[in-house]
């Protein structure tokens, strides 16, 4: 027993997966046939939505008792290339501007740029730098020459002066 109870108010109503479930694809085949049983697609459905609703790791799912988090998480990437969120995103939106309407005049987008942790050599230039030519300025408590630690690697008019002294 896991730590979802099943009146745990995370699980779909059974009206929504009535209209979910005619979205997924087939189950895939399998060439030796069924000899470990596939996880019921419902069970996989609450199991997407509980972590997409908390933000909870999918490795937390183990704990929850809902789903495996490895067949969970198989099965949303197996849903995400079949397309299904977005199908079920685009009836909800077409459902919302039957039932309430959207203005769609008026719309506002949100997003954030930030730099990728590990983006690496794919990630390019920063966008706000202009490949402006300027100071670099590093410290270096070794640098012999310098009393303060810091020195110029790049040469201006204002520290070519400052930049010789001892």
């Amino acid at each position: 027993m896991g730590l979802v109870s099943k009146d745990d108010g995370w699980r779909m109503p059974d009206r929504l997966w009535e209209r979910i479930e005619p979205l997924l694809p087939e189950r895939p085949f399998h060439p030796l046939g069924c000899h470990n049983p596939r996880v019921p697609d419902r069970d996989a459905m609450d199991a997407i939505l509980l972590v997409l609703r908390t933000g909870m790791q999918w490795n937390a799912l183990n704990a929850t008792g809902v789903c495996s988090s490895t067949s969970a998480h198989r099965r949303f990437q197996e849903w995400e290339q079949a397309g299904v969120f977005h199908e079920i995103w685009r009836q909800g939106l077409l459902e919302y501007d039957t039932v309430v309407g959207i203005d769609w005049a008026w719309l506002a987008a949100d997003g954030a740029m930030t730099k990728a942790p590990l983006g690496g050599p794919k990630t390019g230039p920063n966008p706000t730098d202009r490949a402006k030519k300027g100071r670099n300025v590093r410290f270096s408590a070794r640098e012999k020459g310098s009393r303060s630690g810091w020195r110029t690697t790049a040469r201006t008019a204002t520290t070519s002066r400052s930049s010789n002294r001892p």
